[in-house]
């Protein structure tokens, strides 16, 4: 059977000053911890990471493993620019009891394959025997893992996969081609859990399912069924929500204020909705929660 699982991408709650909000941050671990999906992606980009201080990274992290870590796994996101940034990021991850990491590559500076090689190097060093997955996110990071630096990095031992945003199906079918077969593959793109799966991943990272899981859940159900009318009928709507809320973080947290599960804003230099777009995320709201 073909593997679909769904990591939740999950927002960051900041008050209205930017300071981080720990209660409501916690409100939105504890609603994904319903979700059922088969993991959790925390202080990622929908976590608005590069905002994050290393304090406040320790409290964000302890209290995804307290909320999360009983019901689903859980991947902490420790990118940084350098080496020794995302190693100090490891650590304070380790202490609080992480086991499974992603790194987005170096970003800013553009580095060559074997900088980024080393990168991994080093922070699969810190991960130690845990899991770590490679972060390919090139239209944010200004660094591209080519299929055959993927192949390299799959050789260090603490390296389990990879996540890719913003690339193509062909783009997974190269890294698939190149990567040995138990090494994981998760798109970044919410609406192709189906049709990344067909091009050899085995999961989405999807930000909209922290959101609105049921529609993953339905898609997941009616492609393990095999009926073409269900497959059809689901996909639309994924197709639906992603349209309305896609990787918009100020539109997530509407969608949690909409719910009544927190009210908070992001810290990061993002537009509100509009009034037509709230609009919308409350029939999203209404039709799938």
């Amino acid at each position: 059977m073909t593997r679909r699982d769904i990591l939740t991408a999950i927002p960051t709650a900041f008050a209205a000053d930017g300071s981080l909000d720990a209660d409501g941050t916690r409100a939105i671990f504890q609603y994904v911890a319903q979700s059922g999906n088969e993991g959790a992606f925390v202080l990622g980009t929908t976590g608005e990471f590069p905002s994050i201080n290393e304090d406040e990274f320790r409290t964000v992290v302890e209290l995804a493993l307290a909320e999360l870590s009983p019901v689903t796994s859980v991947v902490v996101h420790v990118g940084a620019p350098s080496a020794y940034q995302a190693v100090r990021l490891v650590n304070i991850a380790r202490e609080a009891g992480a086991t499974r990491y992603a790194a987005l590559t170096p970003y800013y500076m553009a580095s060559s394959d074997d900088a980024i090689f080393a990168y991994f190097e080093q922070v699969a060093a810190a991960v130690g025997d845990g899991d770590l997955f490679v972060y390919n996110y090139p239209k944010r990071s200004g660094n591209h893992v080519s299929p055959e630096l993927m192949a390299r990095l799959a050789t260090i031992p603490a390296v389990v996969g990879a996540k890719v945003s913003e690339l193509t199906l062909d783009d997974i079918r190269a890294y698939r081609a190149a990567t040995p077969a138990d090494f994981i593959i998760y798109t970044g793109a919410d609406r192709d859990l189906i049709a990344a799966g067909e091009a050899g991943a085995q999961g989405v990272v999807s930000g909209v399912s922290s959101v609105v899981p049921k529609p993953f859940r339905a898609l997941i159900a009616a492609a393990e069924s095999g009926d073409a009318e269900q497959i059809a009928a689901a996909q639309a709507d994924v197709d639906d929500v992603v349209a309305t809320i896609g990787g918009d973080m100020p539109r997530m947290k509407a969608a949690y204020r909409a719910m009544g599960i927190t009210d908070s804003t992001c810290r990061m230099a993002l537009d509100e909705p509009t009034d037509a777009a709230l609009a919308q995320i409350d029939r999203i709201v209404a039709t799938y929660v």
